[in-house]
């Protein structure tokens, strides 16, 4: 006989709750993917390095984007994922009155390190049915970072996968011009 579980899923008001209540604790790594909690991976060194790294690179674009490092961003009502990296549309209060949404955001970095089928199974194409419109996938293990744009319900239509020696820039932030080796 066939046992069926029922799941509930969460929505973004009652994961907050759950924050506010003390459910987590502030060093809990959790994040909000379609209506479940789940837990993520412990951050390596060479994993923080690389965020580290970007954000170095990043800080290029003071004026032109808010970069957000590691903070939530509510795609819809049951998903709220911590990206590693993410740059906003400038905003006076930073975002203060609430996390970023999807129109909100110009570019999304995920940093894989033991999470590279995670992040391009799950994360990327939930990036691509709520609108975000460039993800860089950068895998640590095989030194190369996967672009993901023009997104679709169904997923980005337009990807590559770039190695060092090649240049990348966001297509929301053209001036932003790095070379592969430098991020990884």
């Amino acid at each position: 006989m066939a046992v069926q579980l029922l799941r509930h899923l969460f929505t973004v008001e009652e994961y907050d709750r759950m924050a506010q209540a003390g459910i987590f604790s502030e060093d809990d790594r959790v994040e909000l993917i379609e209506g479940e909690i789940v837990e993520m991976s412990p951050i390596g060194s060479r994993h923080a390095a690389c965020v580290a790294r970007l954000t170095a690179l990043f800080s290029q674009v003071q004026g032109q984007a808010i970069i957000w490092v590691q903070n939530p961003i509510r795609l819809n009502e049951h998903s709220e994922p911590q990206p590693d990296l993410a740059l906003l549309r400038p905003r006076e209060d930073f975002y203060a009155h609430g996390h970023p949404r999807p129109e909100d955001v110009l570019l999304i970095v995920e940093v894989a390190d033991t999470t590279e089928d995670f992040d391009r199974e799950i994360k990327v194409p939930l990036y691509a049915r709520t609108g975000i419109p460039e993800v860089w996938v950068v895998v640590l293990a095989d030194e190369h970072i996967e672009v993901h744009r023009r997104p679709t319900p169904q997923g980005y239509k337009e990807g590559q996968t770039l190695r060092r020696g090649q240049r990348l820039s966001p297509q929301n932030v053209p001036d932003l011009d790095l070379a592969v080796e430098a991020m990884l």
